[in-house]
């Protein structure tokens, strides 16, 4: 942050600031106090040339530097007031939730038809729906690109914004040219520089919404923060920040469930995080608590998984998917937990 001598610097002094930052890949963002601005440095604020000369003229008190290695999703950036829509639907006004199956099943499309529907009436603002999925064994089903016309298909019939997990950058386009209006970065992408580089490059310029998980190491949050700021520095701010449980194991989940970590990002980050309950914990009769306990850790949505059959599915889904009914009492006590938080 730059501080000046006076309340604001003058036009001309600005253009000089603003020559002088983008020497070195930077550029400048006031930002406007009751008594005085502050201008902030976006970019690498690290050169020490930069700050010499910044510091050398004669209109500037000093240089404070934000020690933060995402400039663009620290919570102090010009981007904190920034708000993520999707389908009429803006984040922070109620609680998001997304639902849906883990897997579309090719040769049964009226599974999803029919999730889709009941997720909806579930009260649901997003469907969920695996196109292709990442799998340890190369033996199991890997997903099928024929599920994308289907998981459209469920976008139109229940008129909800859908959410399709892309794993290398064939499927980005896939996806994007389909009209797929959420992207979904999986843990074992989480630290894919080149594909989060691929694809904030191709929703620069659009609404595309990305919802980023955690990746499966338990790693700093700085680290997570920072694979959102790959995506958000190609100018698109739409990015959602996903814990799902991270290994090690604990005994009796499918993974550490880290909910728990919801506060601590939000203390250095303004991005919305939605949390994936069913992933974190992989048992259906789980899913439930740690929905809730994500919402009273200050989740601004959640990620569950639902089928109408849940043994009938495919993927993770006969483990821990919700049945509609119960996807909807989830629902109903989040959103009212959710309320009691805002007050």
């Amino acid at each position: 942050m730059i501080l000046p001598k006076t309340p604001r610097l003058t036009a001309d002094q600005v253009t000089e600031l603003n020559a002088i930052v983008g020497e070195f890949g930077c550029k400048l963002q006031p930002i406007v106090g009751a008594v005085r601005t502050i201008y902030a440095i976006v970019g690498d604020e690290r050169d020490e040339l930069m700050i010499n000369r910044i510091e050398g003229l004669p209109y500037i008190e000093r240089v404070d530097r934000i020690q933060s290695p995402h400039k663009l999703m620290d919570r102090r950036s010009d981007l904190a007031s920034h708000r993520i829509k999707l389908g009429g639907f803006t984040l922070g006004e109620q609680l998001l939730v997304i639902a849906g199956q883990c897997t579309i099943d090719p040769k049964n499309p009226n599974f999803f038809y029919e999730t889709a529907a009941a997720v909806k009436e579930a009260g649901a603002n997003v469907i969920r729906g695996g196109v292709w999925k990442p799998r340890t064994n190369p033996y199991t089903f890997q997903g099928d690109a024929k599920s994308l016309d289907i998981l459209m298909e469920g976008a139109r019939r229940t008129g909800l914004p859908v959410d399709a997990e892309v794993m290398d950058e064939a499927q980005l386009r896939l996806a994007l040219d389909a009209g797929v209006p959420m992207l979904q970065v999986g843990a074992r992408n989480a630290l894919n520089y080149s594909l989060l580089r691929a694809i904030g490059a191709a929703v620069a310029g659009r609404d595309t919404v990305v919802l980023l998980k955690r990746g499966l190491h338990m790693g700093p949050l700085n680290e997570f923060i920072s694979a959102a700021e790959y995506i958000v520095s190609f100018g698109n701010p739409n990015v959602l920040l996903c814990p799902r449980g991270t290994s090690p194991a604990l005994d009796g989940y499918r993974n550490h469930p880290d909910e728990s970590i919801t506060p601590l990002l939000k203390e250095k980050t303004w991005a919305p995080v939605v949390v994936d309950p069913s992933h974190s914990v992989g048992k259906a009769a789980y899913v439930p608590a740690c929905a809730l306990a994500a919402v009273a850790y200050g989740a601004d949505g959640l990620c569950i998984e639902a089928h109408v059959q849940p043994a009938k599915g495919i993927g993770d889904d006969p483990k821990q998917a919700l049945t509609p009914d119960v996807l909807k009492t989830t629902i109903t006590q989040a959103r009212q937990l959710w309320a009691m938080r805002r007050g």
